[in-house]
């Protein structure tokens, strides 16, 4: 059988599950389009990955995504013709959600360069939702550049319109540009974004439903708009330690420059840094994670659970 379903009687399981065995051999005989050089420029800085798990986890999941964009086609031209529209086709929406250092950077890029090899080549653009961060300028004068990632420091109207008029088939649409190693947003910067075949969102909090100003749930949530949606996954425990590591990674490369918002810590020792590292987690990523990003993983139609070595172990396919 290629899953194992969980549940019993007195529990049933909304989800399919696929050990790594079972979830590769949906792909066996697909050619992988793309080799180490090409992996090396797509993964996150700390996220190890190799040819094999693209092969077992990514490939897969590029085939079953293949299949919904398709079966999208097909149905917007069967509807096309019934009701005498001539309304281009929308993009396809592919959102990728998850905690802070758990890949799902590396994912939403993979993504990106399987679907582009995949059956007729489509457009497909990338766009995070860093961009969408307010700047740290309005952050700081809120109150919350301390509470940065979590849902209020976002702007998410923006967020919203940008994802509407993409959905509604609007030609150049443009997001805010975030620069890592300001930890800012560019003033003035922006992506293009012209009507590809599908859009892969990757982010933080786009599986999150927001709250209004007076606690209140909003009329529209970012999820209206995802035609597929995907959930990172892994223990708490996992992140932080691969958060550590990141940090003691940058603490090396990135925060060199010293232009870097993060230059500060270049020069800390790896006992000061892990102990720098560990209260950020515990003050800002740990929370975050717990109170806003985690109780969402039930929406996503697909939860990549990771093991500590960043291998998949299992994948959970809502049942359609």
């Amino acid at each position: 059988m290629g899953t194992v379903t969980a549940g019993t009687r007195s529990q049933v399981s909304p989800y399919a599950v696929f050990d790594r065995g079972s979830w590769r051999a949906l792909a066996a005989g697909t050619a992988l389009p793309l080799d180490e050089a090409d992996l090396g420029a797509l993964a996150t800085l700390g996220d190890r990955i190799d040819l094999d798990e693209v092969a077992t986890v990514y490939l897969p999941l590029a085939g079953l995504l293949n299949l919904h964009v398709e079966a999208s086609r097909r149905l917007w031209a069967a509807r096309s013709e019934f009701l005498g529209d001539g309304t281009a086709k929308v993009p396809y929406v592919i959102a990728v959600a998850g905690s802070v250092a758990v890949g799902k950077s590396t994912t939403a890029r993979l993504l990106q360069n399987l679907l582009t090899a995949g059956p007729g080549s489509p457009r497909v653009d990338l766009v995070t939702t860093d961009g969408f961060l307010l700047p740290n300028a309005a952050l700081d004068a809120r109150g919350l550049l301390s509470r940065k990632g979590f849902p209020e420091s976002y702007d998410r109207r923006a967020l919203l319109r940008f994802l509407a008029a993409v959905k509604s088939g609007r030609g150049e649409v443009s997001a805010p540009l975030y620069d890592h190693s300001s930890y800012d947003v560019v003033p003035g910067a922006r992506q293009v974004v012209d009507r590809p075949d599908i859009l892969v969102l990757e982010g933080l909090n786009v599986l999150q439903a927001g709250r209004r100003a007076d606690g209140s749930a909003p009329e529209v949530f970012l999820s209206d708009y995802f035609d597929f949606s995907v959930y990172v996954d892994a223990a708490e425990s996992d992140i932080q330690q691969w958060y550590v590591d990141r940090f003691l990674a940058l603490r090396r490369t990135a925060f060199q420059d010293t232009a870097a918002y993060f230059h500060r810590f270049a020069g800390q020792t790896d006992d000061q840094a892990r102990e720098t590292a560990l209260r950020i987690w515990a003050a800002v990523n740990g929370p975050n994670l717990r109170d806003n990003i985690a109780p969402t993983r039930s929406r996503a139609r697909l939860v990549l659970q990771k093991a500590a070595d960043h291998s998949v172990r299992r994948v959970l396919l809502r049942k359609i």
